[in-house]
């Protein structure tokens, strides 16, 4: 059964409370529920912090053993070099994912420190773009 850890970054704890009319209404927790559901041939972990060092450790401790890491850095994919030089550091591909389309946002948000790293890049398709992030890792 292969395992994927789906990675979120800062704020995202707040889904279903923040900016519902760029993010929506529903918590990552219940999406994540209908993840494992439509996933059930795959072992689904999910981590989230706000601390870029926590997102560090947690790309050591499961970037050798895991079969692929579907990441949102939030505001960290602007800004991290360090989130960048870890998904390099280890073997377990990656998938970045925004929720909203940050090239339609501010200017800031259209460079990413993490897209050369990843395997690809899904964004503004809303929390679709977790599941079909899944769905590459797993083909």
């Amino acid at each position: 059964m292969k395992k994927i850890l789906i990675l979120n970054g800062p704020n995202l704890n707040l889904l279903g409370k923040r900016e519902p009319e760029i993010y929506g209404h529903q918590t990552f927790e219940m999406y994540f529920e209908e993840l494992k559901a439509a996933f059930s041939e795959a072992e689904l972990h999910y981590f989230q912090s706000n601390s870029e060092g926590a997102l560090i450790d947690k790309i050591h401790e499961i970037g050798f053993d895991f079969d692929g890491i579907v990441i949102n850095a939030g505001a960290y994919t602007h800004t991290s070099v360090a989130i960048a030089d870890a998904l390099s550091a280890v073997t377990s591909p990656a998938i970045e994912v925004h929720i909203s389309n940050i090239h339609a946002r501010e200017k800031f948000r259209h460079h990413s420190y993490l897209t050369s790293r990843c395997r690809g890049m899904i964004a503004g398709l809303g929390l679709k773009g977790y599941e079909l992030a899944v769905r590459s890792l797993l083909s």
